[in-house]
């Protein structure tokens, strides 16, 4: 059973971290579309064996096609 409702085995989550980028399907994370942005970060922080802090300051960019982009915040100016 999905840890979260609604589990979606298309959506892709697009990572980037530590100057790298990779996908990773919302399935895997066992995570679904009511997922919240902390829920997402947690699934991903776990996944990458590194501590909730390191992702806690990431933007979670929602796509309309159900896909999201995890990214660092963007630094203008």
């Amino acid at each position: 059973m999905s840890r979260f409702s609604n589990v979606i085995g298309d959506a892709v989550i697009h990572v980037r971290f530590a100057g790298r980028s990779f996908d990773l399907t919302m399935a895997q994370l066992d995570l679904g579309a009511g997922s919240s942005d902390n829920q997402i970060k947690q699934a991903v922080a776990q996944h990458l064996d590194v501590q909730f802090a390191r992702l806690a300051d990431y933007t979670v960019d929602r796509h309309s096609n159900g896909n999201l982009t995890l990214r660092p915040q963007a630094v203008f100016g």
